[in-house]
């Protein structure tokens, strides 16, 4: 059965679109079984696609409740809608979480339910190499989060410093709907409440989410270190007949970003 988390569709004006976010912004993918690309309806790429098709949009309503995904996909989404030149006002229906949250800075105007809620943290990423690589994407991730507070700190308007910014992201912080309009993160109140009759099963899935990530981490880790240990002495013992090369382990593991 179909998921629609995601939907684009034209609202009751013409000039008027509307946008939901519901569920995880994940990218398109690729079957390296039957060499197809399967693409995402929750992907930049998409989004881009079906934003093209409303060329004369005014006014977008973004309505998100979303715990996050992937962070190249939402900074791209949070990208197209900047360069929009539409008004664009975001409604958080219940939680902007990771990536969302960021996807929610792109709102000329942000709404957010008094029981609503937001939460900021930094990025982080699954890989594996030698001493060199890992330090080395440590210092990818210093700099990938260094922009991406770009986005907090412009809705901020100077009321934001980017110590404190750094501090929160550092702690994980969940923010309430007063919080984000003190921080200038959120522009006002919704009239009404969010519907959270779902939030104990968001939050639950946002958590098992992680471990769940750092769980197939340790798996594959385990896997390539029992695998290297069964290599044979002699690389040419290894190899395969095959007309094209399949991808390389290290590749397959490596350089997947989430927030």
């Amino acid at each position: 059965m179909r998921k629609n988390m995601w939907e684009i569709k034209q609202a009751a004006s013409e000039n008027t679109l509307d946008l939901f976010i519901y569920g995880d912004v994940e990218g398109d993918s690729y079957d390296w079984w039957t060499d197809e690309v399967i693409r995402s309806e929750t992907s930049a790429n998409f989004f881009r696609e079906e934003l093209a098709k409303y060329p004369n949009v005014t006014e977008i309503n973004i309505y998100i409740n979303s715990y996050g995904g992937s962070v190249f996909e939402g900074t791209a989404i949070y990208n197209q809608l900047k360069r929009h030149p539409a008004h664009k006002t975001v409604y958080v229906d219940g939680f902007a979480c990771s990536i969302a949250s960021v996807i929610a800075m792109a709102g000329n105007t942000v709404i957010m339910p008094k029981n609503a809620l937001m939460m900021i943290h930094n990025m982080w990423m699954g890989t594996v190499g030698n001493a060199a690589e890992l330090r080395k994407a440590a210092d990818d991730l210093d700099v990938i989060n260094a922009a991406g507070r770009q986005a907090y700190l412009q809705k901020a308007a100077g009321n934001l410093s980017e110590e404190t910014l750094i501090q929160m992201m550092d702690e994980e912080t969940w923010l309430t709907a007063e919080q984000c309009i003190q921080y200038g993160l959120a522009d006002q109140f919704a009239e009404q409440e969010a519907d959270m009759s779902n939030a104990g099963q968001i939050l639950q899935k946002a958590n098992l989410n992680l471990e769940q990530r750092i769980g197939i981490q340790r798996s594959l880790a385990a896997q390539l270190r029992d695998l290297v240990q069964k290599l044979p002495e002699n690389p040419k013992d290894n190899m395969k007949q095959s007309k094209e090369p399949g991808p390389g382990i290290m590749q397959m593991l490596a350089g997947i970003f989430n927030v």
